[in-house]
């Protein structure tokens, strides 16, 4: 049994979350932009697993141990930064596997494992992003019915809000990326992209 209240609620409030801009929605853009959305969903996947186990750890309660521990997740965190941040200082010098080159076979050089983690740790090290769990969730889980069904039901929305909204934006930023690209300024989308990802970066470390 489900609140369908509650979840007929919940859906559209998830949404207008996901679609605001944040750091996952950047990265979705940034990656499209620089190398198109079929290898962006790598990053994607990644993200969707991200989001989807801090949905579930906000909701049973592991989200209370980490909020005892800001050491280890400040460390997380860092190293989700430092990552990011390596990344965007390459693509802006037109250097390593995420920047784009003037041969079109460059594409076939990323890594869909490395794209997988990249999404997976944004979600994960994103203390907004646990905040928010932690602070929404619970209010939309009625307590007169089984949980699984519920946290099933509610995690099945975040990761269909999430997985749209990232697709709008990777979108928006594969034909960015199509019209620099036509232009002959891979350069540029090289310093764009790698600027966009240094200020997730900066935001993620700073957050």
């Amino acid at each position: 049994m489900l609140d369908l209240t509650l979840i007929s609620l919940f859906i559209p409030t998830f949404f207008l979350v996901s679609i605001t801009p944040g750091m996952c929605m950047t990265l979705a853009m940034t990656l499209g932009m620089s190398i198109g959305i079929r290898k962006t969903l790598w990053m994607m996947w990644g993200e969707l697993l991200g989001v989807a186990s801090v949905a579930i750890a906000s909701v049973i309660g592991i989200s209370s141990i980490m909020l005892k521990m800001p050491l280890v997740f400040q460390i997380l965190k860092l190293i989700g930064a430092l990552y990011l941040l390596y990344v965007g200082i390459n693509m802006w010098r037109s250097k390593g596997k995420m920047a784009l080159s003037n041969q079109p076979t460059n594409s076939s050089t990323f890594s869909k494992k490395q794209l997988f983690n990249q999404g997976f740790i944004t979600a994960i090290a994103n203390p907004k992003g646990w905040a928010f769990m932690v602070s929404l969730l619970p209010p939309f889980i009625n307590d007169n019915y089984a949980l699984p069904l519920q946290l099933s039901v509610l995690v099945m929305i975040i990761i269909i809000s999430e997985f749209v909204c990232m697709m709008l934006y990777a979108t928006g930023g594969k034909t960015i990326g199509r019209i620099l690209t036509q232009q002959n300024n891979v350069k540029r989308l090289n310093k764009i992209s790698g600027t966009l990802m240094i200020a997730v970066a900066i935001w993620l470390a700073l957050s």
